[in-house]
């Protein structure tokens, strides 16, 4: 058997078998090498089988409010069991799908735990043997986990991760969700859709803080309505898992208080698999866990590179495969521009969605921008009107002087699927004139996106 390649990827999620394909495509000889499901975190316990648990919940959410539609429905329950069995099948469904793109593409997929060694050489343990690949490239594509705090580990029962909170067996009756991102609020609202009690803690002092301020005034207020529990500015001090739920202290501007929660989902943020893999033995340069890499992905090691979420970026599946696409064709000498981290679209999947790209206002006036900024809420929308998600609104930002489209920011019912049209428009340096003169159909969610571009040049028709 032949054990030398062209390109060796250690990793199969989005990054990886997405850079694995590029390859072929460029005629690279390749192999990907994988410890668990091809499709890594995202197919398997990630972007995929969370939307799915989220469909479910948004389903059951119209079922609750059939009525509102002039529906009646008078039974219908929900069977935890079968949503998380759902959710699984289609995780499965999808790694199936990575299977099938590996043989049509020819890339060798090889079973077991990847480690680095020296001279463009990599070790795989499959538990039983140990054999040598050798690649003129090698891309590090292992992903991350749940990161833990040293004060709250987890035990996989009473303190879990997402991985944990995607396959429970029976559904909790109270849950606390440490955490506020993408992570957090997305299974605070699949968990209080399907009745569960819930509580969120953010030390911020607001939720998902990386949002424009008022995107995040807007969920919290969302999720308070539909009687989420929203604790910000608010620090963990103590855990109890002694007994049979789970005590919790906190410390908040009100003071101490005591929870009593059945289960703790902490969503505190993510840690890079780069543990054990070789990279300390080679001489891979790491800082405060991530790789350090150039512009196109190479490690300071010659023929080494590395991707996605062991390297200091955002930490999304389409900035992996995007970072996996450019590095592959780097390797394969094509001329390119480095990616664009500020042209970065931003999806989380709670109930309203949230999509953002570019600066919030208060970056660009931070950054020194005399700034024009319009906002358009769903509840003069048509169309939001007509399906009865009317909440939120689309926000965006303009340079006055020269009309540059500095930031969009979104919460709304089908936001993640509008804000490819911003992140568009930023890439060709489209103007707010531009945006304004482009004729966008009625009645759709869409036109919140020209409304809010009107508002900010004084020209809004239905506000």
């Amino acid at each position: 058997m032949d054990n030398s390649y062209d390109l060796i990827i250690i990793g199969s999620g989005p990054g990886g078998y997405v850079a694995a394909i590029r390859a072929s495509q460029l005629g690279l000889k390749s192999a990907i090498i994988e410890k668990e499901n091809l499709g890594g975190v995202c197919l398997n316990w990630g972007c995929i089988p969370t939307k799915a648990l989220l469909k479910s919940a948004e389903v059951f959410e119209y079922l609750k409010h059939a009525s509102n539609y002039g529906l009646k429905i008078n039974n219908y329950d929900k069977d935890f069991s079968s949503i998380i069995k759902r959710s699984k099948s289609i995780a499965e469904e999808m790694s199936k799908g990575v299977q099938f793109l590996m043989k049509k593409n020819k890339i060798e997929v090889i079973k077991g735990f990847g480690e680095l060694s020296k001279n463009n050489t990599v070790i795989v343990d499959t538990g039983n043997t140990k054999t040598k690949y050798h690649s003129k490239n090698i891309i590090i594509a292992t992903g991350a986990r749940s990161k833990e705090l040293d004060k709250i580990p987890h035990d996989g029962k009473k303190i879990i991760g997402y991985r944990e909170a995607m396959s429970l067996k029976k559904q909790p009756k109270k849950m606390v969700i440490i955490g506020s991102g993408a992570i957090g609020v997305e299974f605070a609202y699949f968990y209080n859709s399907m009745g569960t009690e819930v509580t969120i803690i953010e030390y911020i002092d607001r939720i998902i803080p990386i949002e424009d301020e008022e995107i995040s005034k807007q969920l919290e207020r969302s999720f308070k309505k539909n009687g989420i529990n929203v604790l910000t500015s608010t620090q963990v001090t103590s855990v109890n898992t002694k007994g049979s739920g789970v005590n919790i202290e906190v410390s908040s501007p009100k003071g101490k208080e005591k929870i009593n929660t059945e289960i703790v989902l902490s969503a505190v943020g993510i840690k890079s698999n780069i543990e054990n893999i070789g990279l300390k033995e080679i001489g891979i340069v790491v800082d405060n866990d991530k790789i350090l890499v150039d512009d196109f992905y190479q490690t300071n090691l010659p023929g080494y590179y590395a991707i996605g979420d062991v390297i200091p970026r955002q930490s999304l599946a389409h900035v992996a495969s995007a970072e996996g696409i450019l590095c592959v064709e780097k390797i394969a000498g094509k001329k390119i521009d480095p990616l664009n981290y500020q042209n970065i679209p931003s999806c989380t999947y709670c109930n309203p969605e949230i999509a953002s790209v570019g600066l919030t206002e208060k970056q660009a006036k931070d950054e020194g921008y005399q700034i024009k900024v319009g906002k358009f809420p769903f509840s003069a929308s048509g169309k939001a009107k007509a399906s009865g998600d009317s909440e939120g609104f689309v926000k965006v930002i303009f340079d006055a002087k020269y009309g540059e489209w500095l930031g969009c920011h979104m919460i709304g019912a089908g936001v993640t699927d509008m804000i490819a049209e911003a992140v568009l428009g930023r890439k060709l340096e489209t103007t707010g004139n531009e945006i304004l003169k482009t004729v966008h159909p009625h009645p759709t969610l869409s036109e919140a996106v020209m409304e809010s571009v009107a508002d900010a040049y004084d020209e809004v028709i239905h506000l």
